[in-house]
């Protein structure tokens, strides 16, 4: 018996290791061979096709102008949509949980609902929405007196427009898991303040917000690589256009990976977003522990 209680945790772990190392482990390695090499649809069908080419995808990539672009566009998307994300999850979230009326049970179901959604239901609504001609929002815009907008078609515009999709459908998640965090604070924290005559701003700002710490880092952290790999909403709703002014790191790789064939220099440009994107969290970690030691 002994003997067997000893291999028992092997038994256990055993499936998940298995899957690991087919499912993600191997195609990591296998992704990291092709990226050293000129693969395409010759070397798909005949491997004798395939030349060994070292860092040369690596050196090629990180020169192209347009995988250049897309490094800002994804920065851009970055540095606008995380803490627009974060904050509006939060307020919402705030919102539901301290909302006395029975309506805002309902709301939970309605912000969360975009998030599981099909991008493409949505995309399909949101082209209607942002429609130069026949558009909602337009249509607003000219009914109180203001120009049409152009969307989707100039880009710093095109950028901020599904940056405002993403946003509507990032929500829910977050607004979940903040909602989980506020119900697991103990409710005599508040009592305590309401007693030393503290206000509702006092008692966000001095316990509300400090015990959603880890909460708080939790979701940046989650949100800040979501949005670093950006791809469905360009995809669907603009294919990287107007001139490559909303086209991002991950649908950059797509393109050449899927549309152009050439898998070996997208490996190298995944690799690279990957390099990217290890380093900007483990950066995100180092700051937010040094706040948390202060």
């Amino acid at each position: 018996m002994k003997g067997t209680s000893k291999y028992a945790p092997y038994v256990f772990i055993g499936p998940t290791l298995i899957l690991l190392t087919v499912f993600s482990l191997l195609p990591i390695l296998v992704a990291v061979y092709i990226s050293l090499t000129d693969m395409d649809l010759a070397g798909l069908a005949d491997y004798s096709n395939i030349s060994f080419v070292g860092f040369r995808n690596y050196a090629d990539i990180l020169s192209d102008p347009i995988f250049l672009v897309s490094l800002r566009n994804t920065l851009f998307y970055v540095i606008i949509g995380v803490p627009l994300v974060i904050v509006c999850s939060l307020a919402v979230a705030l919102m539901i949980n301290f909302g006395r009326n029975r309506a805002f049970k309902i709301f939970r179901v309605v912000y969360y609902l975009p998030s599981v959604t099909n991008v493409v239901a949505v995309a399909v609504v949101w082209s209607y929405l942002y429609n130069p001609g026949i558009g909602l929002f337009n249509y607003i815009l000219t009914s109180i007196g203001f120009d049409r907008v152009p969307w989707l078609t100039e880009p710093t515009i095109a950028k901020l427009s599904l940056i405002l999709l993403a946003l509507w459908r990032g929500i829910g998640l977050n607004m979940i898991i903040f909602i989980a965090a506020l119900q697991g604070i103990s409710r005599s924290y508040y009592e305590a303040a309401q007693l030393d005559g503290a206000s509702n701003w006092q008692q966000l700002t001095r316990i509300t917000i400090p015990m959603l710490r880890y909460a708080i880092v939790f979701v940046s952290i989650t949100t800040m690589i979501g949005w670093l790999q950006f791809f469905e909403e360009p995809f669907v709703m603009t294919q990287g256009g107007p001139l490559n002014g909303t086209v991002s790191a991950s649908l950059f790789i797509y393109q050449n990976g899927f549309q152009y064939s050439h898998f070996g220099y997208a490996a190298a440009g995944s690799f690279v977003l990957f390099f990217i994107i290890i380093a900007i969290t483990l950066l995100q970690l180092k700051l937010q522990r040094k706040q948390a030691e202060e």
